[in-house]
């Protein structure tokens, strides 16, 4: 009798252990809510009446509030996204010049289900010039150049397909006086803002192609031309086909007649090489051709 008891014993055990280990949990995510009533907020730093797409510094600070919402996923709109579990957060725009970018939430709501809601911002990014092209410039304060006549190819010309004057290049001292002694200061002010003013002395160098372009006639020579004082640079990337090797990759933008050193006719001078003694400068002249001039730090 007492062995049976056992037997019996034995096997009830084996079933309830065969019964709780074939059981499976079982998980729930509660009840599926989808996020509703989103909104947006995106306040642009520095906005203002003459800053309508912001102080230049590309900050943005972004809220999304949803209604059963657990976690955001924020799409900046410039190949950037992230979660962000509050809906609130302040990003940095990097894309120099004035950018439309699309923010684009998901709101995600349990069980993964997600609501979207979207919003256009337009993003002033100022560009941010390298120190080192400041410092060669400017001497971090102020510093004046003067043209580098005794070094050979300080004027020159060439195709615009090209990086080197391959049509001209100037022998020392080979150029008309006034060309020599216009004095160009570059001066750097307390944020970072670099202007420009050149004292022609009353006389500018025109190449002949533009002399229409500054409102008088002739051919390659001196004109009484006025260089409009103290004007504001812009800076950016270059816009050419240089490559690290033969430039700094930055162009900078004269406002006004876009006169520096002799006139071409174009505005937009990309730095080719720069130091606190000589620099290199390359234009697209009103003609197509590219113009080159080699000034050296007073």
């Amino acid at each position: 009798m007492t062995t049976n008891i056992k037997s019996i014993t034995i096997i009830l055990l084996a079933a309830m252990f065969t019964f709780t280990a074939c059981k499976k949990t079982e998980y729930a995510f509660g009840t599926l809510k989808t996020p509703t009533n989103l909104a947006i907020t995106a306040d642009i730093a520095g906005t203002g009446a003459n800053s309508p797409n912001g102080d230049g510094s590309g900050t943005v600070v972004i809220t999304t509030t949803a209604k059963d919402a657990i976690t955001y996923k924020i799409d900046f709109g410039d190949g950037t996204s992230k979660l962000v579990p509050s809906g609130s957060v302040t990003y940095k725009y990097s894309n120099p010049g004035t950018t439309d970018f699309t923010i684009t939430i998901n709101a995600i709501g349990t069980g993964g289900v997600i609501s979207t809601i979207s919003k256009k911002i337009t993003v002033f990014v100022a560009f941010v010039i390298p120190p080192e092209i400041v410092a060669a410039l400017t001497n971090n304060a102020s510093r004046t150049w003067v043209t580098d006549k005794d070094a050979p190819g300080h004027v020159g010309v060439g195709a615009n397909s090209v990086f080197t004057p391959n049509y001209y290049s100037a022998d020392p001292n080979s150029r008309a006086a006034c060309l020599y002694d216009d004095e160009i200061t570059f001066t750097e002010d307390t944020n970072g803002n670099i202007f420009i003013n050149v004292d022609n002395k009353g006389q500018s160098f025109l190449i002949a192609a533009s002399t229409t372009f500054y409102g008088v006639n002739g051919g390659d020579n001196c004109y009484d031309i006025n260089t409009g004082g103290v004007r504001k640079l812009s800076f950016m990337n270059a816009t050419s086909a240089s490559t690290p090797d033969i430039s700094t990759r930055i162009q900078f933008l004269v406002p006004g007649n876009g006169i520096i050193n002799f006139a071409t006719g174009g505005n937009t001078y990309e730095i080719l090489s720069a130091s606190p003694t000589n620099i290199r400068l390359r234009n697209i002249g009103i003609d197509g051709n590219a113009w080159y001039q080699k000034l050296k730090a007073k």
